[in-house]
């Protein structure tokens, strides 16, 4: 099992930084590179404890489908959502928020495992857990902006 741990100070509320980490159309904005879209479940607006969404989208050079389900889910400070189907055998992802000083630490935690065994284990080693880390660092980054963009409108 290989895991992701990506830690992200954003200058906005909680509550901005959670909706946004579960909108899903700022989810498709925010990984346009991939043509990432949700094409069953909940497709659209901010997704909720117990609803599932599948996505559709091209990661290394393969069009794939996944689909996960929230379930766990405290807003403002924390849902995890699981893969139920899909490329890898586990993935689960926990999406944390703390407010401190004005600001919120937003803590990304992603545990999974590739099919095929020790085969999996090592595609996860040499090579996923960069390919991931660097997708989801992106994905932080638009949350990031996105969220003190519209703090700073706010103010």
């Amino acid at each position: 099992m290989a895991s992701i741990r990506i830690v992200t100070r954003i200058a906005a509320s909680c509550e901005e930084c959670f909706d946004l980490a579960r909108d899903i159309d700022f989810h498709v904005q925010s990984l346009q590179q991939t043509g990432e879209r949700a094409i069953a479940g909940c497709t659209t607006g901010l997704i909720e404890l117990g609803e599932s969404v599948t996505w559709e989208a091209r990661h290394l050079g393969v069009r794939q489908q996944l689909t996960s389900k929230v379930t766990a889910f405290d807003r403002p400070k924390h849902f995890r959502d699981e893969m139920t189907s899909g490329a890898f055998r586990s993935f689960a992802h926990d999406h944390w928020f703390e407010s401190c000083d004005g600001a919120t630490t937003m803590v990304d935690e992603i545990v999974f495992h590739s099919p095929f065994g020790p085969l999996g284990w090592l595609v996860d080693k040499l090579f996923m857990t960069g390919y991931l880390n660097r997708m989801m660092k992106g994905r932080c980054q638009a949350i990031k902006k996105e969220a003190e963009s519209r703090f700073e409108t706010s103010t």
